[in-house]
């Protein structure tokens, strides 16, 4: 199956196989493929807490993703993306590993825009991260869903990664097929590609 066609079938979970399984290999690539994400500059301003089914943890993140708890709790992964909390610490780590145009051009383009700007910047390159995971996860046969629907702070209180901060998770999985999301029950929606693809 091509990827166009993965891409045409995946779609948002809304009910996972709590009997569904993901062998360690699988787990493990999607650990390297988050850590070849791309960023700006190769910034890497994030971080990646992989939350196991077997976790003491699991249950606790559940308690606080609102109505995405049976999601957290039936899927066989969480992935929870988190982004440096401190631009100071983010200039000490990009000084460790990025060469001296990269680091002009932060001071240049992004720092000058004040701190606000400077955690939205960081921010966005997190998200990059977050469509290559989904991505991976079509082409691999995963089911996944992106949450923002998440108590954020107690998230960080649970975690406990001082220098970071949590932005969304994303749970995969097996999907049940009882989920009534699914392509061959609701049809997938876009825009008209007229409106969202322009040709100049």
């Amino acid at each position: 199956m091509s990827f166009l066609e993965k891409m045409k079938s995946r779609y948002t979970v809304k009910k996972y196989n709590p009997n569904g399984t993901i062998n360690e290999e699988i787990v493990q690539q999607l650990k390297d493929i988050l850590h070849l994400s791309p960023s700006s500059i190769n910034s890497q301003p994030w971080n990646f807490v992989f939350v196991h089914d077997s976790s003491e943890y699991k249950q606790k993140l559940a308690e606080a993703s609102y109505w995405n708890k049976d999601k957290v709790v039936n899927s066989k992964l969480l992935v929870v993306f988190q982004v440096l909390r401190n631009p100071d610490d983010f200039e000490k780590q990009i000084e460790g590993h990025l060469p001296e145009g990269s680091i002009n051009y932060y001071k240049t383009f992004v720092k000058t825009k004040g701190e606000n700007a400077v955690k939205s910047w960081m921010a966005h390159q997190v998200y990059l991260s977050l469509g290559v995971l989904l991505s991976a996860c079509a082409e691999m046969g995963l089911d996944s869903t992106p949450m923002e629907g998440i108590e954020n702070d107690k998230y960080d209180a649970i975690i406990n990664n001082e220098k970071y901060e949590t932005l969304f998770a994303v749970s995969i999985g097996r999907k049940s097929e009882e989920d009534i999301n699914q392509p061959i029950h609701t049809q997938k929606k876009r825009l008209d590609k007229k409106e969202v693809i322009l040709e100049i």
